[in-house]
Parts: structure tokens; C-alpha cells; sequence
């Protein structure tokens, strides 16, 4: 794994420090950190975040290092996240992307890998584009809207209908959740509660 970050307007400690916590944050995913790049530009580059010498040095990089993914600290939009993959011909995540995953990970109850999965597919939906770069036409059919309608937008559907059950799964777990709350204020039993974050 390659961890890259562009400084913008940040001066080089708060970047050098970032950039170290998400490399922990890739230790913390199970992946090995093998390089890290800070990038300056006063606005990152709106097809590749990078600049055309930091992807060749990110390119240089692969053939010496063989890395299998590029975390970027910052997030990347979809179109920048799809060209770097062509471009660089590795998996591409951003820092998003890696605290969902340890967040699915690490989710115990059954209310909190729902939400990690309704964030994953919140994510998701608007990259899905790029896993598509032909549109097979899929002829009409029961259950399809109809000829002409294309795997993206198959697959786009099927995403709304997922977050939508995982709403809907997530209410009901939380009203449980607060029915059960007001029996325990009833009986006087005390309330304790512990807040974390993934790293700490």
C-alpha cells in the first residue's frame, strides 16, 4: 500500500501528521504500508488529484515496490478515483473508504454492521460508474424496467432498494432500542455509555 496526500493549504506538519495516521489506519486494515507521497499543489488535479510528475513517481514506484493499492488521504471524487485505477492499474481507495472497511471489521451488533453497510452503499452508489466501463444493453423482463435499460442502472436500482431495506431495518431496531430505553428509565436502572474512535 502507497499512502498519498496533497498539502493545499496545510502547512507540512498537519500533512506529515495526517498522512502517518492514515498509514496507522492501514496498519490498523491489515495492510502494509511499503511508500507515502505528499503531493503540493495549490488544488489537486480534477481528473487525477495528482499531478501529471507525482503519478509518473507513483507509477515509478509500482515497478520497484510492486504495491497493490493507493490510499489517498483525501476524498476522491469518483471520476478522480476511476482514472487513477486505469492509470495506475491498482486497486484506489481513499481514506473513507478505509475507515468503512475497518468499521465493518470491527462492527459487533447486528444494528452496527447495518449502518457500515449502509454507509458502504452510500459510497458506493455514485462510483458505480466507473465499474462500468461498457454498458451491456439487458433485454426487458419481469422485475427489469424495461429493453434497453443498462447494468448500471440495474445496478443502481438495486443499490437505492438496499439502502432502502437497510433504512428501514436500522428504524426498527432503533425503536426497540428506545422502547426498551424507556423500560429501563422506568425500573431506575442507570444508563452508562463509551464513546470511541477506530484508532484510539
Amino acid at each position: 500500500m502507497v499512502a498519498v496526500a496533497a498539502s493545499k493549504t496545510r502547512d507540512r506538519w498537519s500533512v506529515e501528521a495526517s498522512i502517518e495516521e492514515l498509514a496507522q489506519l492501514t496498519r490498523t486494515a491489515g495492510a502494509s504500508v511499503v511508500g507515502k507521497l505528499i503531493q503540493r499543489l495549490p488544488v489537486p488535479s480534477k481528473t487525477h488529484y495528482l499531478g501529471r510528475g507525482k503519478l509518473e513517481e507513483l507509477l515509478a514506484l509500482k515497478n520497484s515496490v510492486n504495491y497493490g493499492v493507493v490510499i489517498f488521504d483525501d476524498e476522491l471524487s469518483p471520476m478522480q478515483q476511476r482514472n487513477l485505477e486505469e492509470a495506475l492499474q491498482v486497486k484506489v481507495i481513499d481514506r473513507v473508504a478505509l475507515i468503512l472497511d475497518i468499521f465493518a471489521k470491527r462492527a459487533r451488533t447486528h444494528e452496527g454492521q447495518l449502518q457500515v453497510e449502509l454507509a458502504q452503499h452510500q459510497y458506493l452508489l455514485p462510483r458505480l460508474a466507473g465499474q462500468w466501463s461498457h454498458l451491456e444493453r439487458l433485454g426487458g423482463g419481469i422485475g427489469t424496467r424495461g429493453p434497453g435499460e443498462s447494468q448500471l442502472e440495474t445496478d443502481r436500482r438495486l443499490i437505492h432498494r438496499k439502502i432502502h431495506r437497510l433504512k428501514a431495518q436500522i428504524e426498527e431496531i432503533r425503536k426497540h432500542r428506545d422502547l426498551y430505553r424507556q423500560k429501563r428509565s422506568k425500573s431506575g436502572i442507570p444508563v452508562v455509555a463509551l464513546v470511541g474512535y477506530t484508532n484510539s
